[in-house]
């Protein structure tokens, strides 16, 4: 009688209807990854083989085997949402034991570690100081929200046009910053000292004869203002571009000294690239090194994983890296629940690297992964394994229908 078969259909329909209502009720969990149920066949094992006329004894559940395929990426209003786009996995710890998982749902804790609702903390490289990421390790990625300390101005580089057709300035008129008739042209920038104070250094220019220009600079640091000095006189060639001996005399030496207790600013001046044309005064650089101090405003994740912060003072900075997780076979990881899943000795070994590099796929701020079930298809797939369980228990109706025939024979 085949009550075994029809057994064993019954249980295998069930199993199947079961990792169904499993894909169905998790088609909105973000990383989720939907699982198809596996069968094979069962036979009678016999000595001395069953040969070509064996009938199997019905069907078992071989494997349940997750479908590790990219879901939908849907943006969000959290810079700390991540979606994987591609191949990987994020790297999760929790009180020290190693996790995997798709679900790029983050936030920051109360100490500033980036956690997901489980308090998982996501793995990957830190920055030190300077920005530079130590590469070794993954550890727990932490966002440090202290302030960010100035620093002070040491590098000035400025590039102008100085007009040819100006009329030199007699050396025996004195240079005075207040009357503009003693000079041809001046700009500024601002520079910071050691305790991130901001300081306003003038830089005035006078034709005093052809192809000659003198720099005078003056600074608001101290009170009162110091007099103005010469910082240097630019000679040019005929052909309007700076003298080579101008050239190696750079960068010109600059101190600017505070008067609130910071340390004097020490700045190398660099006028490289500065011309004498036939056309109107024009800045057409003046950059300088240094910045106040500053507070975290913000903070973005990019494609390769780095986080870089974002300072009240215009400034930013690395702070960090992501890393992902890569396996030979996903499918040997082991689920453990929460949209996460553990190493095994069938996935292979973590091996685990920066986005983007190797086979890894690349990372999406703001944005998560969706779910890769498909529902039509699952309920699609639910009606068919309703009318196999319905089938199953026909042929259990009619072997009993048989049975009971042979019971009623007199």
């Amino acid at each position: 009688m085949s009550f075994q078969q029809g057994l064993s259909g019954l249980n295998a329909a069930s199993k199947n209807l079961e990792t169904i209502g499993n894909n169905v009720a998790n088609a909105n969990t973000v990383g989720f990854k939907g699982s198809q149920a596996q069968f094979a066949d069962v036979f009678a094992s016999a000595i001395t083989g069953g040969g070509g006329n064996q009938i199997g004894i019905g069907t078992k559940l071989a494997n349940v085997s997750q479908q590790f395929t990219q879901g939908n990426v849907t943006a969000s209003n959290n810079p700390l949402d991540i979606a994987i786009n591609g191949d990987g996995f994020f790297r999760v710890t929790t009180n020290g034991a190693v996790s995997y998982s798709r679900n790029g749902q983050f936030q920051l804790d109360k100490n500033g570690y980036i956690v997901n609702a489980n308090g998982a903390r996501l793995s990957g490289y830190m920055a030190n100081s300077a920005g530079q990421l130590s590469t070794g390790n993954a550890v727990d990625l932490r966002i440090d929200t202290a302030i960010l300390p100035p620093n002070m101005t040491t590098e000035v580089n400025g590039t102008f046009n100085l007009d040819s057709g100006k009329t030199a300035i007699a050396a025996a008129v004195a240079f005075d910053p207040d009357d503009a008739t003693t000079y041809h042209n001046a700009t500024s920038v601002t520079v910071y000292d050691s305790q991130g104070d901001s300081h306003i250094v003038n830089a005035y220019f006078r034709k005093t004869a052809s192809n000659n220009w003198e720099v005078y600079t003056a600074d608001d640091a101290a009170t009162p203002a110091a007099a103005p000095a010469l910082l240097s006189t630019l000679v040019f060639n005929p052909d309007g571009t700076l003298d080579a001996a101008t050239l190696g005399a750079m960068p010109l030496a600059l101190t600017v000294t505070p008067d609130n207790g910071a340390s004097p600013i020490t700045i190398d001046v660099n006028f490289t690239g500065t011309t004498q044309y036939g056309a109107a005064f024009d800045v057409r650089t003046m950059d300088q090194d240094g910045y106040s101090s500053g507070a975290l405003s913000g903070f973005n994740v990019g494609s390769d994983g780095v986080i870089i912060g974002r300072y009240t003072n215009g400034k930013s900075a690395t702070l960090a890296q992501v890393v992902l997780a890569s396996f030979t076979n996903p499918n040997g990881l082991q689920p453990m629940g929460n949209n996460m899943w553990a190493e095994t000795s069938t996935s292979g070994v973590a091996r685990v690297a920066a986005p983007g590099s190797g086979n890894k796929g690349v990372l999406q701020a703001s944005a998560v992964e969706d779910s890769n079930v498909d529902l039509t298809a699952e309920l699609v797939n639910m009606i068919t394994a309703q009318r196999v369980y319905q089938a199953n228990a026909q042929t259990i109706k009619t072997q009993d229908q048989v049975l009971q025939t042979l019971v009623n024979l007199r």
